[in-house]
């Protein structure tokens, strides 16, 4: 039986995760509540929690306030918030489950399935990510998984990203390269703050490691590590912009 605590300071929040989960998870158990911060850390130490459905913003602090104040965050955590960019970026950047008011039981219940199946070592990688952004403004990291292994890899270090349908290949600096099995556009929707922009409806750029341009075919950007990229006719205007301000 999985062990879980909700930490929300909305009663009728904590009443409705409750009514779902009796009624569609019959292996998670709700064994606590809290409706605080420092509630919320009590019932985690008291109770050691294997899951933790958590609220963003509490009346005397955030949820992450919790995350920072506990040693050993041995337990998974299913973040719960009413839509919030910066939140919900957050936790895409990491690949941490996150749901949404107001709650969808469907989207509950595949949240919990794949959090009673999540190794402690990539739980433990995720939220050292996650927190580990929330204090930095640059130097970004950003979580891809694979079948086989979990990648933490800083935003800039990734030169372009290149759409196979439903796959996304990764290329990173030292010729390291990731396939991912998500679309190109949910990467561009993240990484476009960084300045990475779609030069082609296949390719997703760092502009940072251009070489060179051709204009022959219609256009071929250089990437530094050697890649060539075509870059649509409706992109090129952007494309000779960025190159004439660098």
């Amino acid at each position: 039986m999985v062990r879980a605590v909700i930490i929300d300071d909305e009663s009728n929040i904590r009443q409705l995760l409750t009514s779902i989960i009796e009624q569609e998870c019959s292996k998670v158990q709700i064994v606590g509540e809290a409706d605080s911060v420092a509630a919320g850390i009590r019932i985690i130490q008291e109770f050691k929690p294997d899951l933790v459905f958590l609220d963003i913003k509490l009346p005397d602090g955030a949820g992450f306030d919790i995350l920072t104040k506990i040693s050993n965050i041995d337990f998974n955590i299913i973040f719960v918030t009413a839509y919030d960019e910066y939140a919900v970026k957050a936790f895409e950047f990491c690949a941490i489950d996150y749901i949404l008011k107001p709650i969808d039981s469907d989207v509950l219940k595949r949240a919990v399935k794949r959090a009673t199946h999540i190794m402690t070592a990539e739980l433990s990688l995720k939220m050292n990510t996650l927190l580990s952004n929330l204090d930095k403004k640059e130097d970004k990291k950003i979580v891809f998984k694979t079948s086989e292994q979990v990648h933490v890899i800083r935003v800039k270090d990734i030169i372009c990203l290149e759409s196979d349908q439903n796959y996304t290949t990764v290329n990173i600096i030292d010729d390291k390269r990731i396939v991912i099995s998500k679309t190109l556009k949910e990467y561009e929707t993240l990484l476009v703050p960084y300045n990475f922009f779609r030069v082609h409806r296949s390719h997703l750029i760092n502009p940072s490691y251009i070489e060179g341009y051709e204009r022959a075919d219609g256009g071929t950007i250089i990437m530094k590590n050697g890649h060539r990229i075509p870059v649509s006719s409706r992109k090129k205007d952007l494309v000779l912009e960025y190159l004439e301000n660098i």
